[in-house]
């Protein structure tokens, strides 16, 4: 019998895409493993190749197929692996003929710089997940000078509101409660679309049309693109749930004008005050990037400082990672200890930020997303301990008795 496993590296954007290729898999009987890798640092790379082989190990004769951003832009590296059987590019993945074909050419990876249109894919669900996410754009027109994702992903490009509309409509009616808006920079949605309609604007126009949607979650955040309608939602529409991520990478204005970001930290400093203005129960996550090229150790005080002075509570942190070809490779570079150390101060910070936000939720009453047996998430982000015989995909009014480093432990009110 035809099987396809699929396995996810990276963001929530492949986990989408990972369902796009799931389905088309199944409908043609595809019997492989599919690894759909990330590229963003070089360490996503190693792990990708070290996933293949211990995949090649677990399943002994069967089909490997390598795809995603890793494979889009080094081909040729991964199909020089004797575990891999098949290389498919960023957009190759999405379509079946490609998934199934077994002769010809290992490598099919096409230019994706030359790409200007964005696969229509509509997922009716997602598995074991209840929560999905909803892809609104593909692409980034950005260069900051450490990043190599524009060159996996191609020029960014937008998907019609109403087709968006459509995809939140279907998943809602399959009994989905929370949805995901992402991409790869979702605050340039609607650049290159008549109008030029914005991502608030569109938040709002899904939350309109799709009434029975009771959660709407963001994806990354770019804080130099965030728009007025979207500081408006956050204010007036309290079904787009309470949690930025912002994709600041640092929190120090040289170190920003050298990685070329669009933002400064007075930005960074404007975005969290206006959006706490606008809804105060609001939480923040960040990327950040320790030990980039020329960082000294003042310049790391200054995000390491800003981390707690902000109140950011979910820090997704990565020492910097050079990749061949980038501006930031050419910069003089911190030596590898040091990225490391200060990545560790920033992931302490990070650790001390999330315990205190826990344990300030003690008491307080909140509604959960039951994701699985025995574990759910609150509006927050934070994950919650409850009930096991809580039954998955609902919605529950808890009250939070406790809390620990990690999570909070709830009680459903008698």
């Amino acid at each position: 019998m035809a099987d396809v496993l699929v396995v996810t590296l990276g963001c929530r954007l492949n986990t989408f895409e990972s369902e796009v290729i799931r389905r088309e898999a199944d409908a043609g009987g595809l019997d492989a493993v599919v690894v759909n890798t990330c590229a963003v640092t070089s360490e996503a790379v190693r792990q990708a190749r070290q996933t293949i082989r211990k995949l090649h190990r677990r399943h002994p004769g069967r089909r490997i197929v390598v795809t995603g951003c890793a494979a889009q832009l080094a081909p040729e590296s991964f199909a020089s692996m004797p575990e891999v059987d098949r290389v498919l590019g960023n957009t190759e993945k999405l379509d079946r003929a490609h998934l199934l074909a077994t002769g010809g050419e290992r490598v099919a990876v096409a230019d994706i710089m030359t790409v200007r249109d964005t696969a229509l894919h509509l997922v009716d669900g997602f598995e074991g997940r209840a929560r999905a996410f909803v892809e609104i754009q593909q692409g980034c027109d950005h260069r900051c000078t450490f990043c190599v994702i524009p060159f996996a992903r191609g020029p960014a490009r937008s998907i019609p509101a109403e087709l968006v509309v459509e995809r939140v409509r279907r998943l809602v009616a399959n009994g989905f409660r929370e949805l995901v808006l992402t991409g790869v920079d979702i605050c340039s949605w609607g650049n290159d679309l008549e109008d030029r309609p914005t991502l608030g604007r569109l938040a709002a126009t899904i939350l309109a049309e799709v009434t029975d949607l009771p959660r709407l979650r963001l994806s990354s955040l770019d804080p130099a693109a965030m728009d007025d309608a979207l500081f408006r939602l956050l204010a007036e529409e309290p079904r787009l749930m309470p949690h930025l991520h912002l994709s600041l990478q640092a929190i120090d204005d040289m170190v920003l004008k050298r990685m070329k970001r669009r933002h400064d930290r007075a930005r960074t400093f404007e975005v969290v005050a206006r959006a706490r203005a606008a809804r105060p129960d609001v939480v923040f996550g960040a990327d950040l990037i320790a030990g980039f090229p020329t960082e000294t150790e003042a310049m790391f005080a200054n995000t390491l400082e800003a981390v707690d002075t902000l109140g950011l509570t979910w820090l997704h942190v990565f020492p910097y990672s050079a990749r061949q070809g980038t501006p930031a490779a050419r910069m003089p570079q911190v030596p590898g200890p040091e990225r490391r150390e200060r990545a560790a101060r920033l992931r302490a910070a990070g650790d001390a930020a999330r315990a205190r936000f826990l344990a300030g939720c003690v008491g307080t009453e909140t509604e959960v997303l039951v994701e699985a047996p025995g574990t759910g998430r609150c509006p927050r982000y934070a994950p919650v301990a409850i009930s096991p015989e809580a039954e998955p995909a609902s919605l529950l009014s808890v009250r939070i008795r406790a809390a620990d480093h990690e999570r909070l432990y709830a009680e459903i009110p008698t």
